[in-house]
């Protein structure tokens, strides 16, 4: 099934977990092992999620939280997504006959 308009993965961080948490972004990039500067181009769509990115927010979140995988899988989406919104590509297939 395709998602129409899918959000940024580091919405959820943005709008649940740092308010359920109490915590600002400064203490969570502290957390994270990241600058303020990084992690808030991630949590407002200006970045994406790395892998390494995802392996800190699994680590961070705990094994309960969305794996490392889906983080990255949540990426994709978006970014396919993004890219599909500019028309697909002029590519002629190999097997076009």
């Amino acid at each position: 099934m395709r998602m129409f308009n899918p959000p940024h993965p580091a919405e959820i961080i943005k709008e649940d977990i740092l308010p359920e948490l109490g915590l600002s972004v400064t203490k969570a990039a502290r957390q994270l092992g990241v600058s303020r500067v990084a992690l808030s181009r991630v949590l407002n769509g200006k970045a994406a999620i790395s892998a390494e990115m995802a392996l800190r927010l699994h680590l961070w979140l705990g094994d309960n939280s969305p794996s490392a995988e889906s983080w990255l899988h949540q990426q994709a989406d978006y970014d396919l997504f993004l890219a599909s919104q500019n028309g697909l590509p002029n590519v002629e297939p190999v097997w076009s006959h």
